[in-house]
């Protein structure tokens, strides 16, 4: 029984700095850069800057269904799946656009011009520009599955009707974290919204 216990101690301390070992790492991935513009009590506003992403089309409009086979192409092509054999910084979050054709995407580290990333090998990965854009956002911990995306969604809806807050019904779900991380994850439902909605965040666009 004592072996046992020392045992069990043993694990959970490698499993303790395993953890914090991750939540090192993972904070030094580039981030998709934002400026958060206001705060309300349970969503935020923020304003991103113009990024690059690669992309692969989802088979089904399920998170869970389709989500494996995203990420597998997306990283397939970022851990050297290209023409140069190249690997390429992963960066955070893991984007997954929610309108049909339901997408996922990752950003290309800023470093990159989309005329010098190397050409995929799996041809269902493809890139494009995402332009400057306003965007209402709401978190939630734990793992993300179909149905959390769903209430998510569904409350930020509620949220910006409440706040007379007119969106684009655009809505993607942002994914932060591995999934063998346990500690500290981080999700969010994001939408893009009309700035002049919001009447003093948009005297504030116009003039930055």
């Amino acid at each position: 029984m004592k072996i046992l216990l020392i045992i069990g101690a043993s694990l959970g301390i490698i499993f303790i700095v395993g953890q914090f070992i991750l939540l090192r790492t993972t904070s030094d991935i580039e981030i998709y850069s934002y400026k958060v513009l206001k705060k309300y009590d349970h969503f935020e506003i923020r304003k991103y800057e113009e990024a690059n992403f690669s992309y692969v089309t989802m088979k089904t409009g399920s998170y869970q269904e389709s989500s494996g086979s995203g990420f597998k192409s997306l990283a397939g092509y970022i851990f050297g799946g290209n023409e140069k054999k190249e690997s390429i910084a992963m960066t955070s979050p893991v984007v997954v656009n929610l309108n049909e054709p339901v997408t996922m995407q990752f950003m290309v580290p800023s470093k990159y011009k989309l005329d010098d990333l190397p050409k995929p090998n799996n041809t269902d990965v493809k890139f494009k520009t995402e332009k400057q854009k306003f965007v209402a956002t709401i978190s939630f911990g734990g793992w993300s599955n179909d149905k959390k995306i769903k209430e998510y969604t569904a409350k930020l809806k509620e949220l910006l009707k409440e706040n007379q807050i007119t969106h684009f019904n655009n809505f993607s779900y942002f994914g932060y974290n591995p999934p063998f991380q346990l500690l500290n994850r981080r999700n969010e439902i994001a939408v893009e919204i009309a700035i002049n909605s919001i009447p003093e965040l948009n005297i504030e666009a116009e003039t930055n």
